[in-house]
């Protein structure tokens, strides 16, 4: 009689517990953007020679800057990630001496005054 209580037992805890993994798919996941999210007028705004206060200004803070080299910018933005409708975008700005040198990114066009400095 005593093992069937903990048999009883036994199994009432693996049924609640496969149970509860069950659900556990239907719970509502929030979609919250992460990173940058930047608009092409945004990147229009850069120009060569520009300071990384002006990128700053401009642009905001990265999300992340390279650990070895200081002069790597990157502005990551996702949003939907997993899902059917995944959003990914991502720029690379390159700085020499302090100061923009060139961009690059796959999401974004690079502007066509970017070649022109600003005025000082």
């Amino acid at each position: 009689m005593q093992w069937f209580k903990q048999f009883s037992v036994v199994a009432a805890i693996i049924i609640v517990c496969s149970s509860l993994s069950a659900c556990s798919s239907w719970v509502y996941r929030i979609n919250i953007p992460q990173g940058n999210f930047l608009e092409q007028s945004d990147v229009d705004k850069l120009r060569v020679d520009m300071t990384k206060e002006q990128v700053l200004f401009v642009l905001g803070k990265p999300v992340a800057q390279d650990a070895f080299d200081k002069d790597t910018w990157y502005y990551l933005y996702a949003f939907n990630l997993g899902r059917e409708f995944e959003q990914r975008k991502q720029l690379k700005l390159i700085f020499e001496d302090e100061k923009l040198a060139n961009i690059s990114s796959e999401d974004y066009e690079r502007p066509e005054q970017f070649d022109t400095p600003l005025e000082q």
